[in-house]
This record gives structure tokens, C-alpha cells and sequence, in this order.
């Protein structure tokens, strides 16, 4: 059993003023592991206090000093990268290969601020005008379970680049990665206040620094309904808010498109992170001429997808990472069922074998509406639905057909056509046969999945607001 009793304010490790204890589980056994003091309102004025403070002297830094900040703070974390590791698994129940990818992407979008930084300007010139971009403020970092270090540490570091100063609030269930975190960027030695990690309930420390009017800028990522109700209380003071929010993309399969390569790829955007990412490819678009071969392919993809022991390098399904989404998860398998769609693999229990442990059998509907609910909301866990279509036009409508626009999937074997087809789709990322993650291109939503963007110069620019002085230039 690990307790966790201190939270990070002003540079230093404090214990909180609230006292509630939480229980951290282990999503493989469902076993408590440990306890997490959280934080309570008063600690959130605390840590927005400090920020405050910091942040007439930290805004003023010069480009190359926080630079050298981000550096030692990304070396600082990359050293950790076993330790987090190890975290992730154990108290996320990510497997292996995807928790090794999240711990050294903690580290990395840490030296990606730096790199950019070293070519970005912050003073420009718009006809007589000097332009000037300025730090916000103080800004509420807000970040989820499902990836909790690499939310920190990139929320943080665009933050640290722009000069602002920050406090974090951590989700609750991650309290081992947020301590490990937390102690790596406390070695960096940056000044103290300029960052502050307070973990502690939505409801009471998110609520907080949401509606504090000393806090500037808001970053959240997180689920539709408590992004709107940030926005909601950001809007009493006017806060700048970044909002990364739900999500239920497409994967848009071409006629043209090599099935044998396609669909396990479509399976793998769907099943990424155990199937708790925004960025899921929950709806395989499929042409309805080629139905059976999706089907007879999808199903043997299926079947050769190892779900169980996060640590076994041959799983590539993990745990849901509560009883609480392990329950979700299951209402919408039932309701897939009761409204019709036809389980092709999969279904409602537990996977065979796996007697404890939030498992979720991986699972594909097909015969799937784009009107059905398994197909319009996010169920954030191993649940696909196939889709068929008539032509391309009718692809691109049911792609688009949605509340949400985060990210997109196209598969074909003509590159043009597929760039074509991206171009109408609404969706703040598409991605052209690939997974892959580019961590210099804007990453937000369309729609309901969000407002603003975050990596690379637009994720910088989200702290930071122009400022043009006139009469220094002549005409």
C-alpha cells in the first residue's frame, strides 16, 4: 500500500488542507494499491496565490532561460522514464508497449517546447505596429486519466514556454504518476510558484481554479459535458480557454483501399490505449460491396488480439481503468444489442479466462446506423462499429455526421484521392493511413470535441495574447 499526502505549492511538497483520502486501484486485479490525499478548494487558492506571485518575474524571463527550464525539465522526466513506466502499468493498467510510449512521451513534448521555441518570435511586425506577444497569466491546467503524464508535462510545457505560470490539476486516479511526475520536474529547480500540482476532485479543485479571478487561461482536456460547464464558469471572468474534449472518429475504408492491410489497422485505431483515447476510431466506414470481406477480416483481427495482463509484451489490451468504466462500457454493449446492431465479435463480460480485473472482451458491431447510440456517443473503451456506405459522398456524409470532429481516419491505396477525401472531412486532425502522432501539428476538435488547439506554435499561442504598439515605426 502506497499513501500519497502531499501535493505541490510554491516549490514545494505540502501537505493539503483537505483530508479526504482516496483509494487507488490496481484496473488488472481491481485491487487497492493505495491512498491519495486530495486537495481541497483552499489548496487551489493556495497554489493560485503562488502562481500569482511568480508570475511578474517569470514572465519577464527571456526566450534562451526557458528554453534551458524546459530542457532540464525534459531531462529531468526522461530520467524517470522506468519508474513511470512502471506507474502507468500498475495503476492505469495500460500494457506494457503503450505505458513505455506514454512515459517517454511525458519527456518529450518537454524538449518539443524547447526546439520550438528556439525559432519562434515573439515580437513581429504588422505595417506600423510592433506586435508583441504577451503571457496570459496564470493559467488552470486540467488534465485526465488516460494519459496523466503526458498531459501534465505538455500542458505544462506550453505554458512554461509562453511564460505563464501554472497550477495543475491532476486527475485523482493517477496520483502515482502525478507524484513521480512531480518530483522529477520539482529536480529541474525552476523558481518556485511557476508550476503547482494540486490533485484533487473536478468538483471542488477544478471547480476552483475554473472560476478564480486570478487565473487567466484555462487548459482542459476531458469529456464534453465538464468541458462546457468550465467554460460555463470560465465565462464570468473571461478567461482564454483551450478545451480537448470527446470524440468519436471515423475511419473512412475506400473502395480501393487493401483490406488485408486496412482493417487491422482500423482495428488498432479503435483498440488504441485499451480503447480510452479521444482519438479512437470508433466507426469503421466500410463500402457496402465489401461488407463480408470486412467482416470475415475483422473477425479473425479479433480473435488474435491478446486482452489480459498489461505486462505480457503480447497484450495489446488493457483493463478499463475503473469498476465505473468497466460498468459504462458494458451499458453500451447492451445497448448495442437491444437496438439491433449485430455482434460480430466480442460482447458483454468479461474476455474468457480473465475471472477478475476491469477486462472488456474487445468488440465489433456490424449492421451498425450511423443513428444508433452506439455509433453517435462516446463509450471510451474496446467498442467498434462497422458502417456501410454506397459511394465516397455518402462516406464523407456519415463521417461527418456526428456532434463530435477530433480526429479522422483515411485508408486507401490512391493518395490522392484519400487527400481529397480528407480535405471534406470535419475533423480538427485526419490522418492518411497512419497512426502516427505528430507532436509540431495543432491537435484539437471540431464540433463538440473542442475549442482551441494545442501543440506546436498554435499550442503555444493559446497562452499568449497580442499586443500591437503603434508610433515606434514610421509610416
Amino acid at each position: 500500500m502506497r499513501t500519497i499526502d502531499q501535493i505541490y505549492i510554491d516549490g514545494a511538497f505540502v501537505t493539503p488542507h483537505g483530508d479526504e483520502l482516496f483509494d487507488l486501484f490496481n484496473p488488472a486485479t481491481a485491487k487497492v494499491i493505495g491512498q491519495v490525499r486530495l486537495a481541497d478548494a483552499e489548496d487551489a487558492r493556495r497554489a493560485i496565490a503562488a502562481a500569482k506571485r511568480a508570475f511578474p518575474s517569470f514572465s519577464r524571463t527571456d526566450k534562451s532561460a526557458r528554453i534551458d527550464m524546459l530542457k532540464r525539465l525534459h531531462a529531468a522526466v526522461d530520467a524517470r522514464t522506468d519508474e513511470l513506466t512502471e506507474a502507468v502499468i500498475e495503476e492505469y493498467g495500460a500494457p506494457v508497449s503503450r505505458a513505455r510510449w506514454m512515459a517517454k512521451h511525458a519527456a518529450s513534448v518537454l524538449l518539443d517546447a524547447a526546439e520550438l521555441l528556439e525559432s519562434y518570435d515573439f515580437i513581429r511586425r504588422a505595417g506600423t505596429a510592433e506586435v508583441v506577444m504577451q503571457p496570459l497569466g496564470v493559467a488552470g491546467l486540467i488534465t485526465p486519466w488516460n494519459s496523466n503524464a503526458g498531459f501534465i508535462c505538455g500542458k505544462l510545457a506550453a505554458a512554461i514556454a509562453a511564460g505563464c505560470t501554472s497550477v495543475v490539476k491532476p486527475s485523482e486516479m493517477s496520483a502515482i504518476q502525478t507524484r513521480i511526475v512531480t518530483e522529477a520536474l520539482h529536480e529541474a529547480g525552476l523558481p518556485a510558484g511557476v508550476f503547482n500540482i494540486v490533485t484533487g476532485r473536478g468538483e471542488t479543485v477544478g471547480a476552483a481554479i475554473s472560476a478564480h479571478p486570478d487565473v487567466a487561461k484555462i487548459s482542459f482536456t476531458g469529456s464534453t459535458a465538464v468541458g462546457k460547464s468550465i467554460l460555463r464558469s470560465s465565462a464570468e471572468t473571461l478567461k482564454r480557454v483551450t478545451l480537448e474534449l470527446g470524440g468519436k472518429s471515423p475511419v473512412v475504408i475506400l473502395d480501393d483501399a487493401n483490406l488485408v492491410e486496412a482493417v487491422p489497422m482500423a482495428l488498432q485505431a479503435g483498440f488504441m490505449n485499451s480503447g480510452q483515447a479521444c482519438i479512437a476510431g470508433t466507426r469503421m466506414l466500410v463500402p457496402q460491396n465489401r461488407l463480408a470481406e470486412v467482416e470475415s477480416l475483422a473477425r479473425t483481427a479479433v480473435e488474435q488480439t491478446r486482452t489480459g495482463d498489461p505486462r505480457d509484451p503480447d497484450t495489446a489490451i488493457g483493463p478499463m481503468v475503473s469498476q465505473k468504466q468497466w460498468d459504462r462500457v458494458q451499458r453500451y454493449i447492451r445497448i448495442g444489442i437491444d437496438e439491433g446492431a449485430k455482434l460480430l465479435a466480442g460482447g458483454e463480460g468479461r474476455p474468457q479466462g480473465l475471472d477478475a480485473g476491469w477486462f472488456v472482451r474487445p468488440t465489433v458491431f456490424t449492421d451498425v446506423r450511423n443513428s444508433m447510440t452506439i455509433a453517435r456517443e462516446e463509450i471510451f473503451g474496446p467498442v467498434l462499429a462497422i458502417i456501410t456506405y454506397r459511394d465516397e459522398a455518402e462516406a464523407i456524409a456519415i463521417a461527418n455526421d456526428t456532434d463530435y470532429g477530433l480526429q479522422a481516419y483515411v485508408l486507401s491505396s490512391d493518395l490522392a484521392r484519400a487527400h481529397a477525401v480528407a480535405s471534406r472531412i470535419d475533423a480538427g486532425r485526419v490522418l492518411i493511413n497512419t497512426l502516427a502522432h505528430e507532436p509540431k501539428a495543432p491537435f484539437g476538435g471540431f464540433k463538440h470535441s473542442g475549442i482551441g488547439r494545442e501543440y506546436g506554435s498554435f499550442g503555444l499561442e493559446a497562452f499568449l495574447e497580442p499586443k500591437s504598439v503603434l508610433g515606434i515605426h514610421a509610416t
